[in-house]
C-alpha cells in the first residue's frame, strides 16, 4: 500500500468548499490534512478531521503536507503557487493558471527544475456534458465536424457587491474566469488553433470587468476548416445551449451545465471513489439531442435522438492528480496546457483589441 499523499487546501470559498475539498476526500490515495481559511469556522465544521490553520505559511512548513491546493483570489494563484513550488510542494492550481503567460512560463519552469507536478485545475474536462461530447464525435455521428460552439452563459445585469470576482483587475472577469474552460476543452478536443479571432467586451451598464466575450479559434483538420466558437455573457436571460456541434451528416445540441456544482452547493456529498454508490447521473429531461439525416441526398426528411449524457464526475481529475505524482500516470492536465490557455486568452484580448485574427504560434 502507498503512503496517502497529505493535501492542503488553500481557500474555502465557492472553490475550496464544492470543487475542491470534497473532491480530495473521496479519493482514495488522498488525504485532506489540513484547510487555510483565514477567519471563521466552516471549514472546521465541514471537515473536522482536518486541521484548520490560518496562513499559508503553516502549511507549508507541514511535513504532512505533499500537495497544495490554490483555491484563492485569481490575482493571488501565481505567488502562492509559486511559493507552494518553492517549498517542495506539489500544487493544483484553480483557474485561471496564472494572470499572464509569461507567470505560467514561470510556473512551469518552476516546477520542471523541482521535479514537482504543477496542475491547472480544467475540471471541466470531467463535466458529463463535455465527455458526452467526446463520445457524439468519437462515434462520427455528427459526420465531419465543421462548427463547434461552447457556451458559459449567467444572467447577472448588475454587479454583486463586496467580491473580488467584480474587481477591475486583469485577473478576474469573464474571460479569465469561465474562459479557461471553454478554452482548454477545445484544446482537448482538436489541439492548438491556427488563428483566433475575438471580442471581449464589458456589456452591462455598469460594471469594472469584462463580462461578455466571443473567442473564434480557427483550425485545419485534415485539409478543412473547423470553427470552434467560445461564447459568454453575463446578460443572457434565456441561455444558448451549452454546445451545439454542426457536421455533414447532422447536429448535436445540449442545454444545461453539468449537474455537480448545483448539487453540493445544495448539500450532496460525494461517495469515496470505488465505494459502488454512483455520483450524480443528469437527468433525462436535460439530455441532449442528435438531429441527423439518415439520407444526405434527402435533406429534408430528419431524425431526432436523445443522447444519454455520460456520468461527469470531479473525482477523476483528482485520481489522475494522485496516479501521476505517485508515476502511475502521465498528468492528464499538464502544465504546458495551463500555459497555452493563458496566453490565448491574452491573444483574445489582442485580437479584440486591434480588431484583427492573429495567427496562433506556440
Amino acid at each position: 500500500m502507498r503512503t496517502e499523499i497529505g493535501v492542503a487546501v488553500v481557500g474555502f470559498g465557492l472553490g475550496g468548499r464544492v470543487f475542491h475539498a470534497p473532491f480530495v476526500s473521496a479519493v482514495p490515495g488522498l488525504k485532506l490534512e489540513a484547510i487555510v481559511q483565514r477567519k471563521g469556522d466552516e471549514a472546521g465544521k465541514a471537515y473536522p478531521e482536518a486541521r484548520i490553520l490560518r496562513s499559508v505559511g503553516e502549511a507549508l512548513e507541514d511535513a504532512a503536507v505533499q500537495l497544495v491546493v490554490v483555491s484563492t483570489p485569481n490575482e493571488t494563484h501565481f505567488p502562492l503557487a509559486k511559493q507552494a513550488l518553492e517549498a517542495g510542494k506539489h500544487v493544483v492550481i484553480d483557474k485561471p493558471f496564472a494572470a499572464s503567460s509569461a507567470e505560467a512560463r514561470e510556473l512551469v519552469e518552476l516546477a520542471r527544475r523541482k521535479g514537482l507536478k504543477v496542475v491547472p485545475f480544467h475540471n471541466r474536462r470531467w463535466d458529463g456534458d463535455f465527455q458526452t461530447v467526446r463520445r457524439v464525435l468519437r462515434d462520427g455521428s455528427v459526420g465531419r465536424l465543421v462548427t463547434f460552439e461552447s457556451h458559459f452563459d449567467r444572467f447577472r445585469p448588475t454587479p454583486r457587491e463586496n467580491t473580488w470576482k467584480e474587481a477591475g483587475d486583469d485577473a478576474n472577469g469573464m474571460l479569465f474566469d469561465l474562459g479557461p474552460h471553454l478554452v482548454d476543452q477545445c484544446l482537448a478536443l482538436f489541439g492548438v488553433p491556427e488563428t483566433i479571432t475575438a471580442s471581449v467586451r464589458k456589456d452591462r451598464d455598469e460594471t469594472a470587468i469584462e463580462d461578455a466575450f466571443d473567442i473564434t479559434l480557427g483550425y485545419r483538420l485534415h485539409g478543412r476548416t473547423l470553427l470552434a466558437h467560445c461564447r459568454t455573457s453575463y446578460l443572457a436571460c434565456d441561455a444558448a445551449p451549452r454546445f451545439l456541434l454542426h457536421g455533414t451528416k447532422g447536429s448535436f445540441k445540449k442545454y444545461g451545465l453539468d449537474p455537480q456544482e448545483p448539487a453540493l452547493v445544495h448539500g450532496a456529498k460525494v461517495p469515496e471513489m470505488g465505494s459502488g454508490d454512483g455520483w450524480l447521473e443528469e437527468e433525462k429531461a436535460a439530455w441532449g439531442v442528435l438531429t441527423v439525416a439518415p439520407n444526405v441526398a434527402d435533406p429534408g426528411t430528419l431524425v431526432k435522438h436523445e443522447v444519454k449524457t455520460e456520468r461527469g464526475d470531479y473525482r477523476g481529475f483528482y485520481a489522475n492528480v494522485r496516479d501521476a505524482i505517485n508515476g502511475d500516470a502521465e498528468q492528464a492536465v499538464t502544465a504546458e496546457d495551463g500555459w497555452r490557455v493563458v496566453r490565448l486568452l491574452e491573444m483574445a484580448r489582442e485580437s479584440s483589441r486591434e480588431g484583427r485574427t492573429l495567427p496562433v504560434e506556440f
